[in-house]
């Protein structure tokens, strides 16, 4: 058997005094081989990413550090280099690949300038001889148009195009071991099943080891030669890919399988066809692009909506699907009126607030709240969760006592003790934090409920948790909730009925069960044929 690419033995990893543990990572032991993958999955705080960033030598100085154990890449320990020798071999011998491209990218630099960075810091290379090898690299990564996009800024790609542009720079120098951490939680299921292919590709074609931090299941049973379960910084299982989806032996590991969403709907109760609480009619947005005073080019226009006709019955939960820039996320801020739409009509229980003055949408706010994808970034971090709870009635007129009683009565509904409302953001966990905002979003007591990507970026078993949670929250104050996701297993669990987007237009449309067991429409079939892991039972149900 080859030697192992990364052997990681007894690596411990210290917290700050007073943390809720002593070690982000306790005696870590695996390895990985040369053209292996290595799927490394746990719920959040389980120590991935702290394992990750350990191998990389990218502990945050003075609250994270080493404190034992060995690291070894291609046999040469990592543990006792200084910071300028880790720096020599980063890039060149071991990447990393992060979540989110576009905080990873610099914005002012174009993206040939940023994934030949590598070629400038550890070749001699020529002008020319790099930026043929960019485009070469570019290339192999399935960016499409290369020797225009090379000049092109992150902001002008798509969140595909980014990821790629990520992996491009990563293994430009050929590293012997990458490491990929959650590189496709905000992705699209066909844009998803691209990024893993090509990661796929490139482990067979040069032959290298991948270290693969995901909370995916699903992304798991398409890619892993071996699982490595991990559990507030130790290891619970190791084992074959095959050995660990099919039997765990752990109870913690079947506890995450058993909380993936199956893509198999369950049996749902028929909807009241008269009690409409949303419609959409015709609804529009067009975007101009370009063409401003500093553009060289001419303009054009994007129908990010076109033509949306949509309804959301009381006590129903309506899906909406499809890739990114399908149009999705336009339709839920347009519904809110977080933006202006171009043309249609947007009824909240009948009556028409598409073209309505700010004064008058007043009175309509408190009827439609917006849970947003990112609860790190929906919170004010300068203020408590009692003041962000109590906020809305505040200002609608309720007094604060009556609007602290109201949230400490949410606050226990949503599973978190009454007593933290003088506590901040910051500490609570991702998942704790998303229920601080549908919390907040229930305080206003409204009818409608919009979710954006509320659960994508939370583990499984707090997906879990927070998915129950807003389908209690549904039947007991009988809401209309529009479910925006590109997660179809969640789609499956959650909705009534599924709109499928494409390109700003409605293209499928049906109850939830009739769709997934027959989609009519090509994009639709696309759509279910990327969805990663179909072939595993995941909650019981495949």
């Amino acid at each position: 058997m080859a030697d192992p690419v990364l052997a990681l033995d007894d690596l411990t990893v210290s917290l700050p005094a007073h943390g809720d543990r002593a070690r982000a990572v306790e005696n870590l032991s695996f390895t990985v081989g040369p053209g292996e993958i290595v799927c490394v999955v746990g719920e959040s705080g389980s120590g991935k990413s702290v394992t990750a960033q350990a191998v990389m030598g990218l502990l945050p100085k003075g609250q994270l550090s080493l404190t034992g154990g060995s690291i070894r890449l291609l046999g040469d320990e990592l543990a006792t280099k200084s910071a300028a020798e880790l720096r020599a071999l980063r890039g060149s011998r071991m990447a990393m690949v992060f979540q989110e491209p576009m905080t990873a990218l610099n914005p002012v630099i174009r993206i040939g300038d940023q994934i030949g960075e590598a070629l400038e810091i550890h070749t001699s290379l020529s002008g020319a001889d790099k930026r043929a090898r960019v485009l070469d690299i570019m290339r192999a990564v399935q960016l499409p148009d290369v020797e225009a996009l090379i000049d092109a800024y992150p902001h002008q790609l798509s969140g595909g195009q980014r990821q790629r542009v990520m992996i491009a720079s990563a293994i430009i120098l050929d590293p012997a071991l990458l490491i990929a951490d959650e590189p496709t939680t905000a992705l699209d299921v066909t844009t998803q099943a691209q990024i893993l292919r090509l990661i796929r590709e490139l482990q067979v074609r040069r032959n290298t080891g991948v270290l693969f931090i995901t909370h995916d299941f699903g992304v798991v049973a398409d890619i892993a030669h071996r699982v490595v379960v991990m559990e507030k910084g130790r290891v619970v299982e190791i084992g074959a890919k095959e050995e660990v989806l099919r039997r765990p032996r752990e109870a913690y590991t079947r506890m995450l399988i058993d909380a993936v969403p199956g893509l198999a709907p369950p049996a749902r109760a028929a909807m009241d066809q008269s009690a409409v609480a949303l419609e959409t009619r015709s609804l529009s947005k067009i975007y101009s692009v370009g063409g401003g005073f500093l553009s060289l080019g001419k303009g054009r226009v994007v129908n990010a909506a076109k033509d949306v006709s949509l309804t959301v019955r009381r006590g129903e939960t309506l899906g909406v699907v499809g890739e990114s820039g399908s149009g999705k996320s336009t339709v839920a801020r347009c519904v809110m009126r977080l933006i202006e739409p171009t043309g249609g009509d947007i009824l909240v229980h009948g009556e028409n607030i598409a073209h309505m003055s700010s004064s008058q949408l007043r009175a309509h706010r408190k009827r439609a709240q917006i849970v947003f994808q990112d609860p790190y970034r929906s919170l004010n971090p300068r203020r408590t969760i009692g003041e962000a709870i109590i906020e809305g009635p505040v200002n609608f007129g309720a007094s604060r006592e009556q609007a602290t009683t109201r949230a400490r009565e949410l606050m226990a509904l949503v599973g978190l003790s009454p007593d933290s409302l003088d506590r901040y953001p910051h500490q609570f966990s991702g998942g704790q934090r998303q229920r601080i905002c549908i919390a907040r979003a229930l305080a206003m007591e409204p009818d409608i409920l919009v979710a954006d990507e509320a659960v994508s970026a939370l583990d499984v078993s707090v997906q879990a948790q927070v998915l129950e949670l807003l389908d209690d929250v549904r039947k007991r104050f009988d809401l209309a909730v529009l479910f925006i996701t590109h997660d179809l297993r969640v789609a499956a669990q959650v909705c009534d009925r599924i709109v499928v987007m494409l390109k700003g237009e409605i293209v499928e449309q049906g109850p939830t069960a009739a769709l997934f067991r027959a989609p009519q429409h090509d994009y639709t079939k696309k759509l279910f044929a990327a969805a990663p892991g179909r072939d595993y039972a995941f909650g019981g149900r495949t």
